[in-house]
């Protein structure tokens, strides 16, 4: 498949990276891409879905990887797997006379593997440059279930119009379910059993870098788990806090050791972030130390710092994410910079997952979820038009009108971002510029 069909198709069927921000597929595609990399690390503890679809669809997602690096002239697909997904592994292993250009590379059982820089240079030893793009040392990185959506958009013309979801937690039957974006977490949860704590409290996301939610938020297509707490715990608690509370907290609090930035995954790759400066810097006032705040811009928000190194339990990760909304929106951008030379400490500094498990208080919660593949239809879906990086889709339907299962109800035009089609047939019962809503012919959870 040559390039431009490829791009056009990707980006037609609204396909973005699944697995984090949502960029937009097609505007990684670039002919200067040497490696193609596929993303299996399952980052965040708790995760299951990757790890389930490779072993499933194994050949669907190796098909799409060849068929990226036939449009873009790469030398070599890598699929970027841990030791321990025993199932995608063998799966692959079986596979690889036909995709002789595969070969797997077995990633550390740490956290952040899944951070798409660490994850080149685990697996190809390249540094990507502080600022700069995968492209830029010969890289494209896609996640599993990025792929699998390419392939269906390529062989069926398919658009992106269902997730998987893990929800897990504390709920009676932790699983990862196949359902329509703009489905409510209130029905995700009702497929999982429903909670079994008392004072629940949700995270849409992983427990490390996932964000406080409600059950009438939506699934969007990059929408990775919805994950049970009490309200009590620790995980709920840090996200809770007020930004002016745990700025009271680090001034009063910050000892300076420095352990947040001896343990930063970015830290040890060269990057010049360095949360403990900038620690100080907020104890003592921003324009004391100008250059550690400017350098939050190179933080992955992985969230080692707040959740793993600090001994005092402050909240560096809730901070830098605060400075970075704020220098974005001064209009600061991430400028290129050359990386120091790669720590020699850096794999004395792992952060191992199943201690990252115990001191989350994870370990009860670390169970089996299942992948349940059938389709769900709910009565009601809620699409947004901004589910991804780039310009927000606008509608192409409205308020009465009838629509078909894939049809495009929403587009970007030819801006940067992507295309919104239909989970289900239906009728658009409430239409605004940022979403609509769609009463489906489904029979409901």
């Amino acid at each position: 498949m040559v390039f431009e069909q490829l791009s056009e198709i990707m980006k037609s069927c609204g396909v973005v990276g699944a697995g984090g921000a949502g960029f937009p597929s097609y505007a990684k595609l670039n002919k200067k891409a040497e490696t193609i990399i596929l993303n299996c690390a399952e980052c965040e503890p708790l995760f299951r879905v990757h790890r389930q679809l490779l072993a499933k669809y194994t050949n669907e997602i190796l098909t799409a990887l060849e068929t990226v690096r036939d449009a873009v002239g790469a030398n070599e697909i890598i699929v970027a797997v841990k030791p321990s997904y025993k199932d995608a592994i063998e799966s692959v292993t079986e596979k690889l006379s036909s995709f002789p250009a595969v070969r797997i590379a077995t990633l550390p059982e740490v956290y952040p593997a899944g951070d798409e820089i660490v994850t080149i240079y685990e697996t190809t030893g390249k540094v990507v440059p502080p600022g700069e793009l995968p492209i830029s040392v010969g890289c494209i990185v896609y996640n599993v279930e990025t792929m699998l959506n390419t392939y269906y958009a390529v062989t069926e013309g398919r658009p992106v119009t269902h997730k998987y979801v893990t929800v897990g937690g504390a709920v009676k039957s932790p699983a990862t379910f196949y359902v329509p974006v703009g489905m409510k977490f209130s029905e995700l949860l009702k497929l999982a059993g429903g909670a079994v704590t008392d004072d629940p409290a949700y995270l849409s996301g992983g427990p490390m870098t996932g964000n406080l939610a409600t059950l009438s938020d939506v699934v969007t297509k990059t929408t990775n788990a919805l994950l049970v707490f009490p309200e009590t715990h620790q995980l709920i608690k840090k996200r809770q806090a007020k930004t002016t509370l745990n700025i009271r907290r680090s001034m009063s609090s910050c000892c300076q050791c420095s352990t947040c930035t001896d343990m930063c995954p970015r830290h040890m790759l060269g990057y010049p972030i360095e949360p403990h400066a900038f620690m100080r810097a907020c104890s003592k006032g921003m324009e004391t130390d100008i250059k550690a705040v400017v350098n939050t811009l190179y933080c992955s928000q992985c969230g080692v710092c707040e959740m793993f190194a600090c001994p005092q339990d402050l909240a560096p990760k809730s901070l830098i994410g605060v400075a970075k909304n704020n220098l974005r929106a001064a209009g600061l951008k991430v400028t290129p910079q050359v990386a120091k030379p790669v720590n020699p400490l850096r794999e004395s500094r792992y952060v191992q997952m199943d201690r990252l498990i115990a001191r989350l208080g994870l370990t009860r919660y670390a169970v089996d979820a299942p992948l349940m593949d059938e389709k769900i239809a709910p009565k009601e879906i809620k699409v947004l038009f901004s589910q991804h990086i780039g310009a927000p889709a606008q509608p192409l339907v409205k308020k009465g009108d009838t629509v078909a299962a894939d049809q495009k109800i929403a587009s970007v035009g030819d801006k940067l971002g992507a295309e919104i089609s239909a989970p289900a047939s239906g009728k658009v019962v409430e239409a605004t510029d940022k979403y609509l809503v769609i009463r489906t012919d489904g029979k409901g959870i």
